[in-house]
């Protein structure tokens, strides 16, 4: 490098002159192509996940894992856990007409079960999720957000997502982008598939499941108590065998009918307690690992944990669950972004869909309903209970007289100037002032609904504004100016008399 350019290969020089006229500077310089470590046959670049390298298989391995009770509990809790938070759409910067198109498209989705198939992207690092478009009048939407299994896409060397198709062969079929809609967990450019938290409980769940073998095969063995019986030297082998057919329905039955010349010995199997406690650290140490991995903590989970530990352990579940709200959020606002752009143009900003946790929001509520109540607003009971969940008999409620409060005499007498001028306005016929309203306003609210974006309606509005018809209404407040002028006048002058 110097002062007039930069090498970007050790054969081409560009001057910095020639790199402000040139698209160079916005192409990647460092690719899987030209590196040397980015060799791999075909379009398909594996999936770096250690486990499934040395399993050598794709993440079918992982759903396996969801049937054991553990891993299974853990996955719904950290899915209930987000559905449990508050879901709506926030208008932004967007204009209102398109936050309520998307609003009522969302209105005909399931996003409980939408959620839940967005939400397995933690547990495998991707899920796709295909958009099913239907035509809605004059528009373009998803009728359904439908996730499919993550095992059938994979990524090629520019990380695009490709489907495993029969017809395309080893090289997949490129996915359209406005077809599909990825969420992904800490998804990198060397690492397009995510990192699945699954991993983290492969092998804690495989040691768990052979340790509950052994441990039960153990249990068997050492378990129950040996019966022992003993015969004289010179029996024959039916009647041993006899001896222990009747041994064998002792264990079972606790009876036994055996000849007068024959004993019996019961021996429990001591000094084996160690041995059994070697299996339960083993199940003990696997449990945990599998719930940090899932839920961050093991506190809430353990036995010797106590109440600080717990909420402790807690906080960090709740990062996680943030963390999960944050991709299915994501995975919104992609679809969101898409549908604003198909229908209303590239240009137009999109309402954003957002989670969070009630009691954040209650506290802001909180905060607001207190200005407003100092600065004069009166609320109604049923706006309490409906906003702060109070139930009947929580709030007491006052009868007001229909004739308002009783006050104290006023200090200040009223302006009669005023009450004329009140009076005078009045006696002016609502119906005609409605009207005259109406006629004015209408053409607005035809440009602003025919308006697609904020240019076009502000050019409308410009077209529309010299046919106004106002006349009617700057009459009718001309004569109010006046009156109130003439008014004035005659007042002053009999104040200087006086």
């Amino acid at each position: 490098m110097n002062k007039r350019g930069v090498w970007v290969s050790p054969t081409e020089f560009v001057s910095f002159a020639e790199a402000k006229r040139s698209s160079a500077l916005a192409q990647h310089v460092a690719t899987r192509a030209r590196s040397s470590t980015g060799s791999f046959g075909g379009a398909s670049l594996p999936n770096p996940d250690p486990i499934l390298k040395a399993q050598g298989k794709d993440i079918t391995v992982y759903r396996d894992l969801r049937s054991a009770a553990l891993v299974g509990g853990n996955i719904r809790r950290r899915k209930s856990s987000v559905l449990a938070l508050e879901r709506d759409l926030k208008r932004g910067n967007a204009p209102v007409r398109v936050e309520r198109f998307v609003r009522d498209w969302l209105v005909d989705l399931d996003l409980d079960r939408i959620i839940r198939e967005l939400l397995d992207a933690p547990l495998y690092g991707y899920q796709p999720v295909e958009l099913m478009w239907q035509p809605m009048g004059g528009y373009l939407v998803p009728e359904d957000l439908l996730g499919k299994p993550a095992e059938w896409f994979f990524y090629d060397k520019e990380n695009a997502l490709r489907f495993r198709s029969k017809e395309a062969g080893l090289d997949g079929e490129l996915c359209d982008p406005q077809r599909f809609v990825v969420a992904r967990q800490d998804a990198t450019y060397s690492n397009p598939y995510g990192f699945p938290d699954l991993s983290m409980c492969f092998w804690p769940a495989v040691f768990m499941k052979g340790g509950l073998k052994f441990w039960v095969q153990f249990t068997e063995k050492y378990g129950s108590p040996w019966v022992i019986g003993k015969h004289p030297r010179g029996a024959t082998d039916a009647e041993t065998d006899l001896l222990l057919d009747s041994l064998e329905a002792m264990v079972q039955d606790a009876v036994a009918a055996i000849p007068d010349d024959s004993s019996v010995e019961i021996k429990e199997a001591t000094g084996k307690s160690d041995s059994a406690d070697v299996y339960r650290q083993l199940l003990e140490y696997c449990r945990s690992e599998i719930n940090v991995a899932m839920l961050g903590q093991n506190q809430t989970t353990e036995k010797e944990s106590n109440r600080a530990s717990s909420e402790a352990g807690a906080e960090v579940a709740k990062d996680i669950r943030d963390g999960d709200a944050g991709i299915v959020t994501a995975a919104f606002n992609a679809v969101i972004r898409r549908i604003v752009d198909i229908n209303f143009g590239e240009s137009v900003a999109a309402p954003i869909y957002e989670l969070w946790e009630q009691e954040e929001i209650d506290k802001i509520l909180a905060e607001r309903d207190k200005n407003l109540s100092e600065s004069g607003v009166r609320f109604t009971p049923q706006y309490w209970k409906r906003t702060y969940n109070l139930q009947d008999g929580d709030i007491v409620e006052t009868a007001a007289d229909e004739s308002g409060p009783a006050f104290a005499e006023p200090a200040l007498k009223p302006i009669l100037d005023q009450v004329a001028l009140d009076q005078a306005i009045d006696s002016l016929p609502a119906e005609l002032l409605q009207e005259q309203a109406e006629q004015l306003v209408a053409p607005v609210l035809e440009a602003l609904q025919r308006g697609r974006s904020d240019s076009e309606a502000l050019g409308l509005l410009a077209e529309v504004y010299p046919q106004m018809d106002d006349q009617t209404l700057q009459q009718t407040l001309a004569r109010l100016l006046f009156i109130a002028d003439t008014w004035g006048r005659l007042n002053a002058a009999a104040d200087q008399e006086n």
